[in-house]
């Protein structure tokens, strides 16, 4: 007996396979793009485009894709230009001239008019470097201009910024993000839907707790050695899982193609002890590691009531009591350098090779039991403030204390409750990192001059010496690199000494990519640069 199909059912036969059909050519055509767009993931999701506002990674990775400044920096830290092509400084090292490129359109946009775009022109760097100082924008970037007597467009090709005092370091302050270059149209614009630059890449879409995408520029005016046109890429899609596991897994899967660091949740199942990537990765997975201008360290709140971290010889103690060198072993696979030189990060001019703090656990008991029969304190005790991710090298550092004398306790807190509590000077000792936002080591000493004390400055330890800020003062008004530099490792000298620190290691950036992307390169501040990146069709 034949069933026979009624028409309805054929009418559903027919939807049904029309429908596979569409997705599997949409998958199919997906598939064949997938080279063309880039994709990583935001862990600590992204708070603003604005770079006004890009103030940590996951703001300011973003903001390089969309935005050009003055100058950039190469992989090497070297100055190079950017929207401006050239630039004149004055013999007093107080004016800056910047001669601007005229190939420079920003993204296209309706609130540009009839042609969608424009050429920046020297206007458009006076708002952008203004604003930073707008009370009503409120920028963290605000100090990048305290140095800054005034901004001048000369005309709509040649900008003029004039300093209040000489300060050698001003132009590696302009490659900052917070320096970018938006159009004075942007007064009207909401950042979150409308951030409009001239970067590589521009905006398309803003899912909340899901996805940013970007795409490729078409009137970017940087070329490869070659003469094609940057970028290489269609699009950037940047995902906001929340955990690191997470992350890994999907990059395990092929479904990102970046991750940056080294978590405890996955370190081990990447990496050997040594820092090598383990053989199941090997076959697939690029490593990338350099110098990271990153200094780990245990800061220690010298206005405290807490007698103990008021000693020198009880802070002398900690920095001799523990080994470095198997911390990093074996609690982050190899991945850093023992911070036994200084407070400078090794790969920055300033970097000491004088050895300050070497592990010895007997001078470090001498200095402990000193301490005791000074104070008639028999049971010294810290307490170590640090958030989640750092908990298990604070519990080393506890553990290799506690051998010496010293009773530690560690309280684990919030990353944002961590960053208040130490800006208000409520944390006699806080686990902290330091990384440069300029390559010039005043960076780093920056946090130890009685100038910036905290909550108004980056002096969290509220360090005060008197030779210290004469230093200081003599080495930003000397235009020398070379006696800057001299002047720079006397001063970190004189803070190793007093140690209202304890440096814990100097980082290295280390990247993992899949085996098809090519041109991410590395460099010493983990700026991600996706304007060279290709993806090899797979």
């Amino acid at each position: 007996m034949i069933k026979f199909i009624n028409k309805i059912e054929i009418n559903h036969l027919v939807l049904f396979v029309l429908i596979f059909a569409i997705i599997s050519c949409k998958n199919e055509a997906e598939k064949n793009r997938d080279h063309l767009v880039f994709r990583y993931n935001e862990h600590a999701n992204i708070t603003s485009l604005d770079p006004a506002f890009a103030k940590d990674q996951r703001n300011i990775w973003p903001c390089n894709q969309l935005y050009n400044g003055l100058v950039q920096l190469d992989d090497s830290l070297n100055i190079q230009p950017d929207l401006a092509k050239k630039w004149i400084i004055s013999e007093d090292a107080k004016t800056y001239t910047f001669f601007l490129r005229d190939d420079v359109y920003f993204h296209k946009h309706k609130i540009f008019g009839k042609n969608k775009t424009r050429k920046v022109v020297a206007e458009d760097v006076v708002f952008s470097l203004k604003r930073l100082t707008d009370s009503k924008i409120a920028s963290p970037g605000s100090w990048v201009m305290q140095n800054v007597a005034n901004i001048s467009a000369e005309n709509d090709s040649i900008v003029k910024i004039e300093l209040s005092h000489a300060f050698p370091a001003f132009l590696g302050l302009l490659s900052m993000k917070y320096c970018s270059v938006i159009p004075t149209e942007m007064e009207e614009l909401d950042f979150r839907e409308n951030p409009i630059g001239t970067g590589p890449f521009k905006f398309k879409r803003w899912e909340a707790n899901e996805k940013l995408v970007f795409r490729k520029n078409n009137l970017y005016f940087e070329k490869d050695k070659n003469g094609e046109q940057l970028p290489y890429l269609e699009a950037v899609a940047i995902t906001f899982l929340p955990d690191k596991q997470s992350e890994f897994l999907q990059f395990a899967q092929g479904n990102i193609d970046f991750l940056s660091g080294l978590d405890p949740s996955y370190k081990d199942e990447l990496l050997s002890v040594r820092g090598k990537l383990r053989e199941k990765y090997a076959s697939r997975v690029n490593m990338l590691t350099a110098p990271y201008l990153n200094t780990e360290y245990l800061g220690i709140y010298l206005d405290s009531k807490t007698e103990e971290v008021n000693s020198q010889k009880i802070r002398q103690a900690i920095n001799y009591g523990f080994n470095r060198e198997t911390m990093i072993t074996y609690l982050r696979n190899g991945i850093g350098t023992p911070a036994n030189h200084g407070f400078i990060p090794k790969g920055l001019p300033g970097f000491s090779s004088e050895t300050y703090y070497d592990y010895n656990p007997e001078k470090a008991k001498k200095l402990i039991n000193d301490y005791k029969k000074s104070s008639g304190n028999a049971n010294p005790e810290i307490s170590i403030s640090t958030n989640a991710q750092y908990l298990d090298l604070c519990e080393y550092i506890q553990r290799e204390l506690q051998k010496i004398g010293l009773t530690v306790n560690i309280d684990v807190m919030p990353p944002s409750t961590l960053r208040q509590q130490r800006s208000t000077g409520k944390l006699d000792v806080f686990r902290a990192s330091w990384i440069a936002d300029y390559p010039d080591a005043e960076n780093y000493l920056s946090l130890f001059y009685s100038e910036n004390f905290s909550p108004n400055g980056p002096n969290y330890t509220h360090f005060k010496n008197k030779t210290f800020d004469k230093l200081y003062e003599k080495a930003i008004n000397t235009s020398s690199t070379e006696k800057r530099v001299l002047l720079y490792k006397k001063m970190d000298s004189v803070v190793m000494k007093n140690a209202p620190v304890v440096p814990l290691y100097y980082d290295e950036v280390v990247r993992f990519s899949q085996k098809n992307v090519n041109g991410l390169g590395i460099n010493p501040i983990n700026l991600l640069d996706l304007k060279l990146v290709k993806k090899v069709k797979n």
